[in-house]
């Protein structure tokens, strides 16, 4: 079957909301926000506050209802996630949208996957060698520009076959990449700037979903962080491997992260960044610049990555294992800063 063949159905619609012909059928509709909260719209505005709250509570969805519900209650999702003007609600409902797509793609058909992933202007196609065990062959820069964030070996393109620019993948594999387009898709479509003026009900709803986050997840992590970066209230952990950078000291993979993760998420550039690491051995100028940005969430998925929690970085031999009293409940490095800030 030709993929220019595969036309969507109002199931495919409702399934995966984030394809453009979804936009198009929605923009069809002529839905205006005004009129969200009109008594009609009571079912789609419901749904809509059940995906984001949902995915506050479980990073899921929730459960779907008939097409008429589902497919417009995702624009009106979008739009509730934008109102409560938080970057973790919004990336938790995008993350969450990601995750059911990837649940949904693994048993899907094989022209319906090529179809999808036709809507990212991939170049995937159905393998067509009998001597290579795997279902579809995907162009090498496609798969390289969605496994950037996936740290696992097996994502490695030296642990895959790649034959003539192609990387050969099985459903699962294939479906998984998609979930990091997906994700990615949605992220800017959170991104707008411009808000328009929203119903009185709308504006309760998102503040009914911004208690519910700092319920689930604390104040502390809800709140963002001012523009100067306070040295002065780097954890521990923060300042030995910022010392540690500063000598030109080695730092393991995980170290290098936390760092360049925690730096970025409290503001600070990532040309300042890039600069802390010329002194290693091994600095490359470009390959480090294009890590930071990557992590920084301004180049690949957007996504912005923010350090481990204190769990992992005992594991990794990365906490310091400071008496300071800040530490104490502190789930991550972020919480730290944000507390010493405070006081």
């Amino acid at each position: 079957m030709q993929m220019e063949t595969v036309r969507f159905t109002q199931n495919d619609l409702a399934k995966y909301p984030f394809l453009k012909e979804t936009a198009a059928h929605m923009k069809k509709l002529n839905l205006k926000i005004e009129e969200l909260a009109n008594p009609e719209m009571e079912q789609i505005l419901n749904r809509a506050e059940e995906r984001v709250k949902s995915a506050i509570l479980s990073v899921s969805v929730g459960k779907k209802r008939e097409n008429y519900v589902e497919i417009p209650s995702f624009p009106v999702a979008i739009m509730l996630a934008i109102a409560t003007k938080n970057s973790f609600i919004k990336k938790r409902y995008a993350l969450a949208e990601a995750k059911q797509a990837f649940s949904d793609m693994r048993f899907e058909t094989r022209e319906r996957i090529m179809a999808i992933a036709l809507d990212f202007d991939w170049n995937l196609a159905p393998n067509r060698s009998s001597e290579i065990p795997f279902e579809f062959a995907l162009n090498f820069a496609d798969y390289l520009r969605n496994t950037v964030h996936l740290r696992d070996t097996e994502w490695k393109l030296v642990n895959r076959i790649l034959v003539n620019g192609k990387v050969y993948l099985n459903q699962h594999d294939v479906a998984r990449l998609l979930q990091e387009e997906v994700q990615s898709r949605i992220e800017r479509r959170l991104e707008a700037t411009e808000l328009p003026s929203f119903p009185e009900k709308i504006t309760e709803m998102a503040e009914r979903l911004i208690d519910l986050a700092k319920d689930r997840i604390g104040q502390e992590e809800m709140e963002g962080f001012p523009k100067a970066v306070s040295q002065s209230a780097f954890p521990p952990c923060i300042v030995a491997l910022h010392e540690a950078v500063s000598k030109g000291h080695h730092l393991s993979h995980v170290g290098r992260f936390t760092l360049t993760s925690f730096l970025v998420s409290i503001g600070m550039p990532s040309e300042k960044v890039a600069e802390l690491f010329k002194s290693f051995s091994d600095y490359n100028e470009r390959l480090t610049r294009y890590q930071i940005e990557h992590i920084a969430g301004e180049r690949g998925s957007r996504t912005r990555y923010t350090p481990p929690n204190c769990a992992t970085l005992q594991t990794h031999g990365v906490c310091v294992n400071s008496n300071d009293g800040s530490c104490r409940g502190a789930r991550n490095p972020l919480v730290y800063y944000k507390r010493k800030l405070k006081r």
